[in-house]
């Protein structure tokens, strides 16, 4: 192992504020700040600690005050493999993944663990200098540095400028910030195929034609980017988390798009944290782990199948490397469902009504120790549902009734946070202790499973109205989830969660509920995340912005009818009792969609 010395968190760092010189206690370099900061560095006031220098001691790291550094250690074998830095202390990336020609490759991982660096090399935004940042390597050294390889030959095409590539950026709500006009037009602007009609009309989009770019919902804006994407004459195709936004059935549209662009002399690469669209879409996946923020490091191509199986097992066989302690693990196929917890709420039949919008509700009922999942598309009502249960909407018919007498604490977590939702001048500290103090005392479980596992204990001093958007759908999410409650209500939860935290979530809902004898309703469109702590599911049809209609809470195969509808089925992996989507066409999805079973 070589030993490196990081700056993991530059903001937590406050030199101007610090008693300490940084590296000056290492007894290695006693230059002090002097020898620690370099020219470009020292107009920022931000410290470096140079690598070479560092012993491993740890002497720096109980020093600092503000706990901004941290050593890692990085595998010395590996460095020859080294694809990219982008400066001292910051982010190293190894190996890369391999695109195949006529193939899909998914990526998967955590967030900061090199996935969008990675396709930005491959789209050719960005030149890798290897490791490298004394002087930037030609393209004839980095083709010899991948000889013997698939990206040997790939990279002498990009070099040569005889790849095109067409990239969809990860956040979709810088669209409508840098372009102007209609859907339709920015569409035509974007068509180099005479596609983009006929692609649009796949994911609903034709019925937003003339509408313009800047009242699009995040949804919208996404099948937007996927259908310019796909309407480009490109030989490569890169998705950056295509799924977010999306309800279910759209979801599945536009990985049926992706897929089918998956033709002779074109690559196609994709970087999902839905595990269910990653499995359906992709051929090939590649796991990318490591410290996030620090290196990453892509591992060998598996099959889809075997590759996302050994990602949820924690364990990768060919690298030799353990992800996590503990395995993810489904309930296995046929099991049973007992719900032992007495009765927590019910509701009559309801409906409910929103301006021209009405739902209809069957009679139902949650029970302690349960954890209620709802699956259904976008506009269909499952947040007016939640809203109707956490008392925020009355019914036009029918009641809600809590079984027991006085009030059950209700913990919310709605669909979108604004910065409104926190008091002015909260930090993340106060909101979370004000939610529960254990949430902030390091140690106890909420701080290690919750506020570490969304990264919240980095923001801890940050003021709550000035995070992004994602930040602020985790600390509304921890704040729910920290309270002690009879009734989480969590609408949406995985939004911009990685994969990573989208497990840590499940957990934590899983345990809160029964640790607390709680119960939990829980709107998600991430089908595996819902089948992995949903207990009974509630299925909502109907026509999106008109009419809604919910089922009572039951099995888990009242998917059937979803599935049906989005023509599609799915069954569960012998090895890790997930959910998988049938390949379009295969032997599994014709036999199952001739019994009429479209979920096993």
């Amino acid at each position: 192992m070589k030993l490196r010395l990081a700056v993991l968190d530059a903001t937590s760092c406050k030199p101007k504020k610090c008693s300490y010189e940084c590296i000056s206690v290492c007894p290695v370099n006693k230059g002090g700040r002097a020898k620690a900061i370099d020219a470009d560095v020292a107009v920022r006031s931000q410290p470096v600690v140079y690598e070479d220098a560092c012993i491993g001691c740890g002497l720096c790291v109980r020093a600092c005050p503000f706990e901004a550094l941290h050593i890692v250690n990085l595998p010395t074998e590996l460095e020859e493999e080294a694809v990219h830095r982008y400066g001292v202390n910051k982010f190293k990336l190894y190996r890369l993944p391999v695109p195949k020609e006529r193939q899909v490759v998914g990526l998967i991982g955590k967030n900061g663990s090199g996935k969008t660096t990675a396709i930005k090399i491959l789209a050719g935004e960005l030149k890798p200098n290897l490791g490298r940042l004394e002087k930037e390597p030609e393209w004839d050294e980095i083709i010899r540095h991948f000889r013997g390889s698939e990206l040997q030959s790939y990279f002498k095409l990009l070099a040569d400028q005889k790849v095109r590539v067409a990239h969809k950026i990860q956040y979709v709500d810088l669209v409508p910030r840098k372009v102007k006009g209609t859907v339709g037009e920015l569409l035509k602007r974007a068509d180099e195929r005479g596609v983009a009609r006929e692609l649009a009309a796949q994911v609903g989009l034709d019925k937003l034609w003339d509408r313009s770019v800047e009242v699009l919902s995040g949804g919208e804006l996404q099948k937007l980017l996927v259908v310019a994407t796909l309407s480009k004459d490109a030989n490569v195709y890169v998705f950056d988390e295509p799924s977010s936004f999306l309800d279910v059935k759209e979801r599945v549209r536009v990985a049926r798009l992706i897929r089918g662009e998956a033709k002779p002399g074109r690559y196609v690469l994709v970087v999902e944290h839905d595990l269910a669209v990653l499995d359906y879409v992709s051929d090939h996946v590649h796991v990318l782990y490591g410290e996030p923020g620090v290196y990453g490091i892509v591992s060998l191509p598996y099959s889809n199948r075997s590759g996302i199986n050994e990602f949820l097992d924690g364990y990768l066989r060919a690298e030799n490397v353990r992800l996590r302690k503990e395995p993810i693990r489904f309930r296995p196929h046929g099991e049973a469902i007992e719900i032992t917890g007495g009765k927590l709420i019910s509701w009559t039949s309801l409906r409910v009504e929103v301006g021209d919008f009405r739902l209809l509700v069957e009679p139902g009922e949650i029970r302690q120790n349960q954890v209620v999942g709802v699956v259904g598309p976008n506009g269909i009502g499952k947040t007016t549902f939640v809203k109707t249960i956490a008392g925020q909407l009355k019914a036009a018919e029918g009641a809600v009734f809590p079984a027991r007498e006085g009030e059950i604490r209700v913990a919310y977590k709605p669909q979108y946070v604004s910065p409104e939702l926190f008091s002015e001048g909260a930090t993340v500290l106060d909101v979370l202790r004000a939610a529960n103090p254990e949430a902030v005392t390091p140690g106890s479980w909420l701080y290690v499973e919750l506020t570490k596992k969304l990264k919240l204990d980095r923001l801890l001093d940050r003021e709550a109205r000035s995070l992004s958007g994602g930040e602020l759908q985790k600390l509304a999410l921890a704040g729910a989830l920290a309270k002690e409650a009879d009734l989480y209500l969590l609408d949406e939860p995985s939004a911009y969660l990685d994969v990573e935290e989208r497990l840590g979530v499940a957990k934590i809902v899983r345990r809160a509920v029964e640790n607390r004898g709680a119960a939990a309703l829980m709107v998600e469109h991430d089908i595996m995340l819902g089948d992995l702590v949903a207990d009974q599911i509630m299925v909502f049809s109907g026509e999106p912005g008109k009419e809604g209609r919910a089922s009572t809470p039951g099995p888990k195969r009242g998917l059937n009818a979803l599935l049906a509808d989005l023509y599609i089925t799915m069954r569960r992996d012998p090895e890790s009792g997930r959910p998988r989507v049938n390949k379009e066409g295969s032997y599994l999805d014709r036999m199952q969609k001739a019994r009429g079973e479209f979920y096993i």
